[in-house]
């Protein structure tokens, strides 16, 4: 538990981001690390997680669960704003290419409109051209043979002159008749491309009517998530909204029981001092005793005794002792011989049992269990050094099974790494 000192007694306690220590203190990990300095960093991080899951639990369950709550609803939130941004760039993405696709296809129909016209001119032309061809055959056959007319008009002829005119002639008459099939030909050729011509273009304003009509489909699809994803907004912006008021109240809570644990603090301090004095311990301290306590569970140190900041409410305070992990219901010792100065519930410490255990290397020095399941012991029954006081619990404000050692010298607390 955090004892709280003067200098941050009564603090203007605000509610802050909560798991930002254990989320930070995550590494990145590269496959070209050595193992040794892997698993520094491994332990290194290991301690921090312990650390902010230790000072969690200097909160009441009622904070942890508003926090989380809250927490939760902030992090849903910025993810639906970002969703909800992405959605209105996408529509706004398809409104500007429902735009640039009606103008292709206009374009496009344009396009086939103009082939169509050059279709019909060419079926014209084509029509002309045979019926070009058609009086030539009829001329033809209802006329004389050209190779014929052409000798009658050599037999006629007054003088070479006049012959010569009269094959030139001829000549021309055979060259108009020539071109009039090869216009047909050509008018036929032509028609044959513009037929071509308006089939692509047919096409292509099919393809762009398709492309137009699945934008359509996609714009009405993010039109309606744009619906969803608003509504879901607004319904966190409300949730936020509680959360942050259930935090308010669970941090108002949490602010009286502070401030009665300040007086309980107080209490303990003055009491352990007024006992070490009485014992005939000096003023000051003495150096630390390693080895003069027993540890008082079988357990592995999860939050070491220092300084830190709370996870939840934002000060720095002092974890007043040392957090040894074990399961709930294991035994807990006796560091040394001494007498229960106190047994009793407390809504942050849980159940608490002090050990008052005499004059000790010069000093008053005792020592505190907190968040046990239950005592065996009782106020004022003298103890042995490694008999059984009670049971490991998460009563209190305790977020799992654990023992809060707490060793005090003179009333104040120090290390108990240093004393066990």
């Amino acid at each position: 538990m955090h004892s709280l000192p003067r200098t941050v007694r009564r603090p203007a306690i605000a509610l802050v981001a909560t798991l930002a220590l254990l989320l930070g203190a995550s590494a990145t990990y590269t496959a070209a690390a050595e193992d040794d300095d892997l698993q520094e960093r491994a332990d290194r991080l290991e301690d921090r997680i312990d650390d902010a899951d230790s000072a969690l639990s200097e909160s009441s369950a009622r904070a942890h669960r508003a926090v989380t709550r809250l927490r939760a609803a902030q992090t849903d939130l910025r993810d639906a704003r970002e969703r909800l941004a992405e959605v209105r760039d996408e529509l706004a993405e398809a409104k500007r290419q429902d735009e640039r696709m009606a103008e292709r296809l206009q374009e496009a129909e344009d396009d086939l409109a103009e082939a169509r016209d050059a279709l019909a001119t060419g079926q014209q032309d084509v029509a002309d051209q045979r019926d070009a061809v058609a009086d030539t055959v009829v001329d033809l056959y209802t006329g004389a043979d050209p190779g014929l007319a052409a000798f009658a008009s050599m037999l006629n002829a007054d003088d070479p002159a006049d012959l010569t005119r009269r094959d030139e002639a001829s000549d021309v008459m055979v060259g108009d008749e020539t071109r009039t099939y090869d216009d047909l030909r050509a008018a036929e050729v032509l028609l044959s491309v513009d037929e071509d011509a308006v089939e692509a273009a047919k096409e292509l304003v099919a393809e762009r009517r398709d492309d137009a009509r699945d934008n359509l489909r996609r714009k009405k699809d993010l039109t309606a998530e744009q619906w969803r994803t608003t509504t879901e907004v607004n319904d966190l912006v409300s949730e936020r909204t509680r959360a942050r008021q259930a935090a308010d109240r669970a941090r108002a809570a949490d602010e009286d029981t502070l401030r009665d644990l300040e007086a309980e603090s107080d209490r303990v301090e003055d009491l352990l001092r007024r006992r070490a004095l009485a014992a005939g311990a000096g003023a000051g301290g003495a150096p630390a005793g390693g080895g003069v306590l027993g540890y008082p569970v079988n357990g592995y140190v999860t939050s070491p005794f220092g300084m830190r900041t709370h996870p939840i409410y934002g000060y720095r305070a002092l974890h007043d002792g040392t957090d040894f992990g074990a399961p709930c219901g294991s035994p807990m010792y006796a560091g040394a011989a001494g007498t229960v100065v106190e047994s009793y519930f407390s809504t942050s410490y849980g159940n608490r049992l002090i050990l008052d255990h005499g004059l000790t290397n010069g000093v008053g020095l005792a020592s505190i269990f907190n968040h046990a399941t239950s005592y065996v012991v009782s106020a004022g029954q003298r103890v042995e050094k490694g008999q059984l006081v009670g049971y490991v619990g998460s009563t209190g404000w305790s977020t799992g099974c654990h023992l809060h050692f707490t060793v005090t010298v003179n009333g104040t607390p120090v290390n108990p790494m240093d004393w066990l």
